[in-house]
């Protein structure tokens, strides 16, 4: 047999995998391996792979995806980088960029629980699983309102005022306008820490009594302010702060 030949049966060392994936041995392509093991075993950079399609001359797509890894250290931090940046990175570009983001937002529908109108909402556990997907990726701070009716029946979450990356100003004559416009009874309060960290800080604890006492007036009242952070989660209401 040919030597050349002999070279093509063999299964490809490490440093053969710059050879175009559709060259590399079947189980270890990227989609292949997700249509007979499941999307579950694959790396990160073999799920940004599939995403990317294409690799750039002498660099696979799982290359680039590898480099990008390496470079920001995680997927939730190269989400985070800016659109201008991202797509001038070698092998990215505009139509890679529009996949990723793509990608990102059906993934976070897909297991967005969203909440029905009517739908009773009494449970601490439940309401902060809500808020983490809606709010946890949110690189800056948002803060938001779930209005509820007087039996805890969900009416509506909305994100009411945007901010920086430590802080958002927040106006309780608008929280009490929403309030009326849905005729609302209870309300969930919530907020983000780009930081990661859950722990509420005098200024939370401050405008949560001027919110309060802003609601007071109409009769509305505050069952609980929520705070997300990256692993874990603050309840005002559990720590007997309201």
């Amino acid at each position: 047999m040919p030597q050349s030949a002999f070279k093509k049966l063999q299964k490809p060392t490490e440093t053969d995998y710059t050879m175009p994936i559709k060259n590399w041995p079947k189980e270890d392509r990227p989609r292949e391996k997700l249509l007979n093991k499941g999307e579950q075993f694959l790396t990160d950079a073999e799920l940004l792979a599939i995403i990317f399609k294409t690799g750039m001359r002498g660099k696979t797509a799982v290359d680039i995806a590898k480099e990008l890894l390496t470079e920001y250290g995680n997927l939730k931090k190269i989400l985070a980088v800016s659109p201008s940046t991202l797509m001038q990175k070698p092998g990215i570009g505009q139509a890679k960029y529009i996949a990723l983001r793509a990608a990102l937002e059906l993934g976070q529908r897909y297991h967005r629980e969203e909440l029905i109108r009517g739908e009773i909402l009494n449970n601490s556990a439940l309401t902060q699983k809500f808020l983490a997907t809606h709010m946890k990726n949110h690189a800056n701070e948002v803060f938001a309102c779930i209005f509820l009716d007087n039996h805890f029946r969900f009416i509506c979450f909305e994100e009411l005022f945007y901010g920086t990356i430590d802080s958002a100003n927040v106006y309780p004559r608008e929280i009490v306008r929403r309030a009326i416009h849905h005729n609302a009874a209870k309300i969930i309060l919530a907020h983000n820490h780009p930081s990661g960290f859950a722990t509420p800080s005098e200024a939370d604890k401050e405008v949560t009594e001027l919110i309060q006492q802003a609601l007071a007036f109409i009769d509305v009242n505050i069952t609980d302010h929520i705070i997300i952070g990256h692993t874990e989660n603050f309840s005002f209401a559990e720590m007997g702060l309201l």
